[in-house]
């Protein structure tokens, strides 16, 4: 027990960061932010809403603020509220005790809105699809206007899928 616990000590426990200079992340920042600015001519405000999900989608939701992704460069932001929001980030399959809370948050953004599935629960239910306390995937609560697909979806998936939703907005 003692070397196992002395083992974790010495390794790390988390994936190395991107490189600074990673190619792929700043031809994907600028896009991403240029496209924001050409859509809205301002950050996007996301309001991210847990509908019940296992967390996993969220860890990597708060990996986009961290200092490796940090978001707010590329013109997004997490907000409080949904008055104050774009674009409702949803997780996990909506169970019933959220379905309220959910619409309740959809008819308090302000138009134009979109709403977008994050992961395979919020997809379809995904693995608790079948559930009593489920209500299915977001789609059967809200209209979705992207899905980005994952278990979890990673920091780059999303900032894909966030670059798909200001590109199709008209």
């Amino acid at each position: 027990m003692r070397d196992a616990l002395l083992q974790g000590l010495r390794a790390p426990l988390t994936e190395p960061p991107p490189a600074d200079d990673d190619p792929e992340l700043l031809a994907l920042a600028a896009t991403v932010k240029e496209a924001t600015q050409r859509t809205l001519g301002r950050s996007l405000a996301i309001r991210h809403v847990d509908a019940g999900s296992c967390n996993g989608c969220e860890l990597e939701i708060h990996a986009l603020s961290n200092a490796f992704y940090d978001v707010e460069r590329f013109g997004f932001r997490f907000v409080a509220s949904p008055r104050h929001a774009d674009v409702l980030l949803v997780t996990g399959p909506v169970t019933l005790n959220m379905r309220e809370a959910l619409v309740r948050t959809y008819a308090a953004t302000p138009a134009p809105k979109w709403v977008i599935a994050s992961g395979v629960c919020a997809a379809d239910g995904g693995v608790f699809a079948e559930s009593y306390a489920v209500a299915g995937g977001v789609a059967a609560v809200l209209p979705v206007d992207l899905v980005i697909p994952g278990c979890p979806p990673s920091p780059t998936a999303l900032m894909k899928g966030l670059l798909a939703l200001m590109r199709g907005a008209k």
